[in-house]
């Protein structure tokens, strides 16, 4: 329980500074598609005895390069190239899974919800790694994806280089998702990712509290879902990520109540 408590707060530091800016830059579907997209380099890494982190990293940086070259060479919207791959990222995962006996099923089942109680020390310090690369990245891109967020034309006047800068964010998306899919799962990390810097969103405006509050949401999501696995024996990485949405659901239910008083 101490390891899973310590690789919950790893992850909630990652999907939080990631996730601030998924939100407020509106890519959750891409976030969505990424979290899908590594099971495939998860699948071929279980399949040759390799790190399914390593794997599903490569997974998720081909899939970001496809997302780009399939935006550069055609007319198609973004969101179509994303639902094109995330469908055969996935389509591939399960066949390549498919074909090996055995216990396919429970591996599935374990890369999609995630095994945060089966986590070891290596798994904890490339959880660390990422969490130091996410900060660090989130730090240095810190203007040029203020600007581009909100005005990309002024973004590119000022020479930040827009398309460079979500190229880049890209890469920080990934890590974030490679580094919590082991902890939540491919299918829940998408909840870590979203709910906690949505919630922080509906309360506060400036993007450095919006990080905060989202890391303080996520870190509460994440204890009150270890806590109510351990005593009533549910799956962890799927309670906390619900406990996640469910602090968001609350928050709305309390402001739209306020607004309606009001």
């Amino acid at each position: 329980m101490q390891r899973a408590l310590l690789a919950s707060m790893l992850a909630v530091v990652v999907t939080a500074v990631v996730g601030t800016w998924v939100v407020l830059r509106g890519l959750s579907f891409l976030g969505d598609a990424l979290a899908h997209g590594v099971l495939p380099g998860v699948a071929l890494a279980w399949s040759l005895g390799i790190s399914p982190s390593i794997g599903a990293l490569v997974a998720a940086v081909v899939m970001v390069g496809g997302i780009r070259v399939v935006k550069e060479r055609t007319t198609l919207p973004e969101d179509t190239s994303i639902g094109i791959l995330f469908v055969g990222f996935l389509a591939l995962a399960v066949v390549i899974m498919s074909a090996r006996s055995g216990s396919y099923g429970a591996d599935l089942n374990g890369f999609l919800f995630g095994s945060v109680l089966g986590v070891d020390g290596g798994d904890l310090l490339r959880q660390a790694c990422a969490a130091a690369i996410a900060v660090i990245g989130v730090t240095a891109l810190h203007r040029p994806l203020l600007v581009s967020t909100f005005d990309p034309i002024q973004a590119e006047i000022l020479g930040l280089r827009p398309g460079l800068t979500h190229s880049l964010f890209l890469v920080l998306m990934a890590v974030a998702v490679v580094a919590s899919f082991e902890t939540v799962g491919s299918l829940l990390v998408f909840a870590f990712l979203i709910a906690p810097p949505a919630t922080a969103s509906l309360l506060v405006r400036r993007v450095p509290s919006m990080m905060a509050l989202a890391l303080l949401l996520g870190s509460v999501s994440a204890i009150m879902g270890l806590l109510v696995s351990y005593h009533h024996g549910t799956a962890a990485g799927a309670t906390m990520a619900l406990s996640s949405v469910l602090i968001f659901v609350g928050v709305l239910a309390v402001r739209s109540l306020g607004t309606v008083r009001s």
